[in-house]
């Protein structure tokens, strides 16, 4: 994935990096004799110009480099996007404009939950938990027949096993899931998509691990809890008893109103918020804000982040929206009476007016009111799943996810990059070890000690490399393996950063553009490869060849209409249903 521009081409160079070359392309290839001819084509001036003029750039050996933007200010690239084709913008409020502040709002969290489980009759031993903001990354499974935490690849196939803290051996893991494989069963097992979920994942672990060492109970034989006389604490048991106490802290804990009036020390300033809604007003887009969050709630919030006229900087404000079923479902728009934060009496029928504040509703609501069609929006949210995936999959909307941990991740990336240089030291090493061998080296004792040796001191190397990330690795990767999260970000995210407001770092009319998404057989033969086809015949020439495509740049990704994608369909019943329900829960109190 990537943020250059239609404008990056690729130019030929001399030796000489002094040396000025007519930028050309490649046009067609004629195949009708052996000596294949190529043909060649001026560019258009203005990309012509800006190549040549890349022909002064330094260049480290025959490598060019490339300059691109702070990489704390860069937006991401899954698909295709224009931004002037987007006339519409979407936002989010909790961590979208919105940005809590770590560790403290989940050290509140994970106290007021303790707090909670100690009401409901958990022991006092509890409140000597603290939270450590280094253990969790979200994106886990936490499987709440075995107490285990998980991280999956987008097949549910298991890289990473915990139990309680402690990491799983792979033979440990084994034991529990013979094939290193878990389905996505909604009653059994938790997606922690969210960065609200971080502190329940470490409560998670730390209950399984109290439990486990308390000498008056002992594990069952199925190893699905633990046991002391008559009294049976199952693992699932104590994931009921800590989503439950969850939803209470969210919607009746008074956290919110605890947050208003602390809220210098939870939530960051946005400075940056009426710069860029007046950027894309003066671009002639039109916005809205679209977010769980009740009136109360919302305005306390906002009013902090951009004043009391908040609701000024969109065209329509939609509070207590329910998503993700606002996306599929059918429901009226309410009026909000700001004043008292009430809801007026009777549906809202007219136009939605700007500086109005409105409950409720729908998608399809809001499409007849504003005009838009699916691909005309762009929809900036933090949750993969109730954000992105549901406003992609069943509207056909252009998305744009907040990573807030992408700043972590790109430090480790370049911070760390000597072990990901090593790594692919030693996967060339076992390439080439590999290259000569067949069959009949099946008994070849010194190869297999060589490749024996390169796979442990990768596995050392992959292990270093999770570790530099956290105590459970990258939210995206295991090693050379990417995670269930990594997965969904690709699928479901046109765009994606660290921040909602690197959009203002970006002219209205940039072109995001996707890089060529190449498959294992495209990435690792070299063009320059000789295929020897031992089936074509002496004489055989190629027949059948056409020009190449190389690159529509006037074209870009399709965000695919709501009538071609239904919402009935199921391809994607790996996602987890049971998502929608636990982000409707806390969505009263939360998005």
């Amino acid at each position: 994935m990537t943020d250059s521009s239609s404008a990056a081409i690729s130019t030929s160079t001399s030796t000489s990096a002094s040396t000025a070359i007519t930028p050309t392309f490649q046009a067609g290839l004629s195949s009708s004799s052996s000596n294949s001819s190529v043909t060649t084509a001026k560019l258009p001036t203005p990309i012509a110009a800006a190549a040549a003029a890349s022909s002064a750039i330094p260049t480290e050996g025959d490598v060019r480099k490339h300059y691109k933007k702070d990489p704390s200010q860069r937006i991401f690239v899954g698909r295709s996007l224009r931004l002037e084709k987007i006339k519409f913008y979407g936002f989010d409020m909790d961590y979208t404009l919105a940005s809590y502040k770590s560790p403290q709002y989940e050290t509140l969290l994970f106290d007021r939950t303790i707090e909670r489980l100690i009401q409901i009759g958990y022991p006092e031993d509890l409140k000597q938990f603290t939270y450590d903001p280094n253990f969790p990354v979200r994106g886990l499974w936490f499987d709440s027949h075995y107490g285990n935490l998980l991280k999956v690849d987008g097949f549910g196939n298991i890289l990473i096993g915990v139990h309680g803290t402690k990491s799983m051996k792979p033979n440990e893991i084994e034991e529990f899931y013979p094939n290193k494989f878990i389905k996505l069963v909604e009653n059994r097992v938790h997606v922690l998509n969210t960065l609200f979920n971080l502190p329940d994942m470490y409560i998670f672990a730390k209950l399984v691990d109290y439990y486990d060492n308390l000498s008056s109970y002992k594990k069952t034989s199925d190893k699905t809890g633990v046991r002391s006389g008559e009294a049976v604490m199952s693992y699932k048991s104590i994931t009921q008893d800590v989503v439950t106490a969850v939803n209470w802290v969210h919607i009746s804990g008074g956290m919110k109103d605890y947050i208003l009036k602390n809220i210098e020390k939870y939530i960051h300033k946005a400075d940056e918020l009426r710069n860029m809604m007046s950027q894309l007003r003066s671009a002639g887009a039109k916005t809205f804000l679209l977010t769980n969050s009740e009136y109360k709630y919302t305005h306390g919030v906002m009013t902090y982040l951009a004043g009391p006229d908040w609701p000024q900087l969109f065209d329509i404000a939609i509070v207590d929206a329910k998503k993700p079923a606002w996306f599929s479902e059918t429901s009226v728009f309410r009026q909000v009476d700001t004043t008292t934060g009430t809801l007026k009496v009777g549906m809202h029928a007219g136009q939605l007016k700007r500086g109005n504040v409105y409950a409720g509703g729908s998608c399809d609501g809001l499409k007849r009111l504003m005009k838009f069609r699916g691909k005309d929006v762009l929809y900036v949210g933090d949750h993969i799943f109730g954000d992105v995936l549901r406003s992609k999959k069943n509207r056909g909307w252009r998305t744009f996810l907040v990573v807030p941990e992408l700043t972590h991740e790109l430090t480790v990336w370049t911070d760390r990059h000597q072990l990901f240089e090593q790594l692919e030291t030693f996967d060339a090493t076992l390439g080439k070890i590999y290259k000569n061998l067949d069959f009949r080296s099946t008994n070849n004792d010194q190869q297999r000690t060589s490749i024996d040796d390169a796979v442990r001191a990768i596995r050392k190397v992959t292990h270093e490399m999770d570790q530099a990330y956290g105590l459970l690795g990258s939210l995206f990767r295991s090693g050379t393996r990417t995670t269930f999260f990594a997965t969904q970000v690709e699928r479901y995210a046109d765009l994606y950063s660290s921040s909602t407001y690197n959009l203002i770092y970006y002219p209205k009319f940039y072109f995001f553009r996707a890089p060529m998404m190449l498959l294992p057989h495209e990435s690792t033969v070299d063009h320059l490869a000789k295929i020897s086809d031992k089936r074509k015949k002496p004489d055989q020439s190629v027949v059948g060849s056409r020009q190449p495509s190389l690159c529509h740049e006037d074209t870009e990704d399709d965000g695919g209409l709501e009538e071609r994608n239904p919402p009935s369909e199921q391809v994607d019943s790996e996602i987890n249903e049971q998502s929608s329900k636990d982000y409707a829960k806390k969505g009263d109190s939360k998005n």
